[in-house]
């Protein structure tokens, strides 16, 4: 008996570790990470400041590090799609240059309007 209990203990862990193994490889960009990788860049797109704040561009690099799946990518879309709706004092043209302007190719537009279910 004391067999089949450890066997089934080992079992139950197996399949434990199988399925945190497989959330992680679904694992998504969330819209906090999103929110804090480009709070730095509000003033900027907000045009408060005139240059592009460092730690703006460190954001906008991990971001995109962070999205390596079309989930990912869609997530964050989404996320910056939403955040940005919400900001008094928009300017599209600075939002939809930040990527550009920190030396990052992002595979989808950065604005308001995006498709993000377009998104590869």
């Amino acid at each position: 008996m004391a067999r089949s209990g450890a066997l089934a203990m080992v079992l139950v862990i197996a399949a434990v570790v199988a399925l945190l193994a497989g959330s992680q490889a679904d694992a998504v960009v969330t819209c906090g990470q999103v929110a804090s990788n480009l709070r730095p860049c509000i003033p900027y797109v907000t045009g408060k400041v005139s240059a592009l704040p460092p730690p703006c561009c460190n954001g906008v690099r991990s971001l995109n590090s962070a999205a390596q799946t079309t989930a990912d990518r869609r997530a964050a879309c989404s996320c910056i799609r939403s955040q940005a709706s919400g900001i008094s004092g928009l300017q599209p043209g600075r939002l939809s240059g930040l990527p550009g302007s920190c030396g990052v190719h992002l595979p989808f537009p950065v604005s308001t309007s995006t498709d993000c279910s377009s998104v590869n």
